[in-house]
């Protein structure tokens, strides 16, 4: 017979009752098992009947696989819902400048852009491009913002140098005198009287590479 998907494999012995032979079901729960012993009541021996407190064991052993199986499942629905929490949450941080308690080489703390969020088995992730420096933007005599590299190089609008720098106090930044940028010609000797100004931004010179840290490494949000 079949209730509910269990199934119950009965045969008749010598003296002519039936009883149960088998029963298969991987998932079982008090209401079948009440169904069950019904069917194994109804079946039994009349001479020989059931041992009432090997079914209560049995009932209560049934009671507590069920509860235990309710207990993952509403475990395994808070999880998800706190991932996907985390989740949204950390997709908020995308295009944020963060820290993550690292110091570089010259003892300043390194900084990173968030590119992107991703959920993977061992929780969120994001992945970051490194800031290695700031630079000061510089407008040439016709307000157009010049590039330079590293070395305060003037670059042209194929990236070769000019000759002519902007002179630098440290990596990015560029020195300046009554509010204007220094610059130098070929002979490295300050040009009086330039028409080169501040455009009063900076551009954020990044890694060509991405890493990745988990969302709670943040030790700063800027």
């Amino acid at each position: 017979m079949a209730e509910n998907n269990i199934q119950v494999s009965t045969k008749s012995g010598i003296d002519g009752n039936s009883y149960t032979t088998s029963i298969s079901n991987d998932k079982l729960t008090n209401a079948d098992f009440l169904k069950l012993m019904i069917t194994e009541l109804k079946l039994q021996d009349p001479t020989k009947p059931m041992d009432s407190a090997r079914m209560l064991s049995t009932q209560m052993q049934m009671s507590s696989i069920e509860t235990n199986l309710q207990t993952i499942k509403t475990m395994k629905s808070l999880q998800n819902t706190f991932t996907q929490s985390a989740l949204s949450n950390a997709s908020s941080m995308l295009g944020k400048h963060i820290e993550n308690g690292e110091v570089g080489k010259n003892g300043v703390s390194k900084a990173y852009t968030v590119r992107s969020v991703e959920k993977t088995k061992d929780g969120i992730y994001l992945k970051i491009q490194e800031i290695l420096f700031l630079k000061d933007n510089v407008l040439d005599g016709n307000k157009k913002l010049i590039s330079y590299n590293i070395k305060g190089e003037i670059l042209d609008e194929k990236g070769k140098a000019t000759g002519y720098k902007v002179a630098l106090k440290n990596v990015g930044e560029v020195l300046k005198k009554d509010g204007k940028p220094i610059i130098l010609d070929k002979d490295n000797k300050q040009i009086k009287n330039s028409k080169y100004t501040f455009s009063g931004e900076i551009t954020r010179v990044y890694s060509n590479e991405l890493s990745s840290i988990p969302y709670d490494k943040i030790t700063k949000i800027f």
